[in-house]
């Protein structure tokens, strides 16, 4: 079984601090991504106003059941506010070859 890889692209919501935004990122790190089952890492990427987190779990079913977890959770409501929801796009992919 591959690991998957979780590609989401954003944008911040009109008005969001960046300082603030981090902040949130940091507490959702600690308080639910990582006790998660199957949580491998998390890095957050920037270009210009594009965002976009690249989320590795061991398994789809780990990656799916986080996701359907972070719909009640919390530390991710914060966290979603600072998202321009419009622009969020979210793709699953299993790793064939790691280097």
């Amino acid at each position: 079984m591959s690991n998957v890889v979780m590609f989401i692209s954003y944008k911040l919501a009109k008005g969001a601090s960046t300082s603030d935004f981090l902040l949130a990122l940091e507490k959702v790190q600690s308080e639910f991504i990582s006790k998660q089952k199957g949580y491998i890492s998390w890095k957050v990427l920037r270009d210009g106003d594009t965002w976009a987190d690249l989320l590795t779990w061991e398994s789809m079913g780990d990656a799916q059941n986080a996701m359907a977890a972070g719909e009640t959770d919390t530390a991710n409501h914060a966290f979603f506010a600072f998202l321009d929801q419009e622009s969020v796009k979210i793709q699953m992919f299993a790793v064939e070859k790691s280097f």
